[in-house]
């Protein structure tokens, strides 16, 4: 890749520069490009890792420290464990972001794994009334999922709406629940997901995706999972158990978490937590990447053969191309 290096000191952004969104498989080196791309062009970075915004969930969601921000980062740590968090809140946080930074005349870098989070925050989606807030259905099988587990859950909707049941994994009860919402609305969530390819941008925005081959991305996921439990992430979850982490809504099914739960219940082995920890975290990189193939606005950088200076570069050369609405 040698695309030049543009100098952003002349260029003043406004509220017509598109967001940049940096995207990719969880372990694709997403947030260390982001903080790079940041320093080079007067930007901030937006986190959009729906896991990243529960407050005390640090390690085991490889979420950036506080002392390796070179940069300003928004929407990290905004939500206590025990609280729900949704798509729908997160197009609200994210734009307030977006029309903060253009105040300032500074570039919105929106980083993350999330692609529905990410779409809510740029595309045209309108969330129906109350998908803002608490509503009861909603907590109705939230409280269900807390008692009765995740294939009850998934059988539930499976027995109310087979469809959508039938593209959701059985471990993704966010999902699954938002499906049952929709089912109680009148709607499908199948019927919605063909619907959403169609939908018009909101704000202007330029995706980068980050491309590395299966084999890299394994060895460096198991490479980080391994990290993650030298740096403390036992300990992590230990201390969010004491603060009622187990309450919560949302946060306990993050993928290590549950495991590591589970573990320290005496239901399995810590090696067999950590192993099943890894096979979650390969599959859910293989749904992301399957996600964001749909997507052909992605313009994709191979970043397993280029670094963050030429992607950096890369970046640079094509948002200084795109025009001014």
């Amino acid at each position: 890749m040698t695309a030049h290096l543009h100098s952003s000191t002349n260029v003043v952004p406004s509220a017509h520069e598109p967001v940049i969104v940096i995207l990719g498989p969880t372990a694709s080196g997403k947030s260390d490009l982001a903080q790079q791309l940041a320093l080079r062009i007067r930007g901030e970075v937006i986190n959009a890792d729906s896991m990243q915004i529960y407050r005390g969930m640090d390690i085991g969601t490889g979420k950036v420290t506080a002392d390796e921000r070179l940069v300003p980062h928004h929407l990290l740590d905004i939500v206590d464990p025990g609280a729900s968090y949704s798509a729908a809140l997160f197009q609200r946080d994210a734009r307030r972001v977006f029309a903060q930074l253009a105040a300032q005349h500074k570039r919105s870098i929106l980083c993350g794994g999330t692609g529905f989070y990410i779409r809510a925050a740029i595309d045209a989606f309108n969330f129906a009334e109350g998908e803002q807030e608490h509503n009861e259905v909603r907590e109705f099988y939230q409280r269900f999922l807390a008692k009765e587990g995740a294939q009850a859950l998934w059988r539930t909707l499976h027995a109310l709406d087979s469809a959508s049941a039938q593209i959701i994994p059985v471990n993704d009860t966010k999902r699954i629940i938002r499906a049952l919402e929709l089912h109680e609305q009148g709607e499908s969530y199948a019927v919605r997901k063909v619907a959403l390819k169609h939908i018009e941008p909101y704000v202007p925005a330029v995706l980068f995706g980050l491309r590395v081959s299966p084999d890299v991305l394994r060895k460096r996921i198991d490479a980080r999972i391994d990290a993650m439990f030298e740096q403390g992430f036992v300990h992590e979850v230990e201390s969010l158990l004491r603060q009622g982490f187990r309450k919560g809504l949302c946060a306990p099914s993050a993928i290590g978490y549950k495991e590591l739960v589970a573990y320290l219940d005496g239901t399995i082995s810590l090696e067999s937590a950590r192993e099943a920890m890894k096979t979650a975290t390969h599959r859910y990189a293989k749904r992301q990447r399957t996600y964001f193939r749909q997507d052909t606005r992605i313009q994709w950088i191979d970043y397993d053969t280029v670094n963050s200076d030429e992607a950096c570069a890369f970046i640079q050369a094509k948002y200084a191309t795109l025009p001014v609405s």
